[in-house]
């Protein structure tokens, strides 16, 4: 399912205290979602987080997945018990690649990366500058190269969409992934 929701169903925005991308505050915390700058991860209630900025960082992508696979091992999604789990880690390190080579090419290039679990969803978040409006190719065409990175994400994901903040220069893509039974 695409959307443009900037919260997934059932979230109520940042009044709720999810600490979505847009109840970021300017210091790099979200009130409530136990994130931090650095990549250093404070649990808050069941809710881990990581935050990557890429300021002044080249290779991007790999730099992405190598952070996304780091939050992974610490919060137990690997090493995978069973296929099950393998393939739902091997989901999420392919979400943030699309999220992060879809910015790379239809916008400036990525600003930060956020991630964030709790017992049933983990989310991906990536924030830039682009003013574009991420969508699915339609028709897909699954023979040709190119073009499949939000086909890919909304196909793996629960839901994702975009987060605009009125008076701020580009957008936040999020995306939400179920977590392995």
């Amino acid at each position: 399912m695409s959307t443009t929701r900037p919260y997934s169903p059932g979230d109520r925005g940042p009044e709720s205290g999810d600490g979505g991308a847009s109840g970021a505050s300017g210091d790099g915390v979200t009130p409530g979602d136990g994130a931090s700058r650095g990549g250093v991860t404070v649990p808050s209630a069941g809710r881990q987080a990581r935050r990557l900025s890429f300021d002044g960082e080249s290779g991007v992508v790999p730099l992405a997945r190598d952070f996304a696979r780091q939050a992974l091992y610490a919060w137990g999604w690997l090493p995978a018990a069973s296929a099950d789990r393998r393939a739902a880690a091997e989901d999420v390190l392919l979400v943030v690649s699309e999220l992060v080579t879809n910015a790379c090419l239809h916008a400036e290039g990525p600003d930060e990366l956020w991630i964030a679990c709790d017992s049933k969803v983990l989310r991906v978040e990536v924030s830039d500058r682009g003013t574009g409006q991420p969508a699915p190719r339609t028709p897909h065409r699954a023979g040709r190269p190119g073009g499949h990175g939000m086909f890919i994400v909304q196909r793996l994901c629960l839901d994702w969409g975009v987060v605009r903040t009125p008076g701020v220069a580009g957008k936040t893509v999020w995306a939400e992934l179920g977590a392995p039974a």
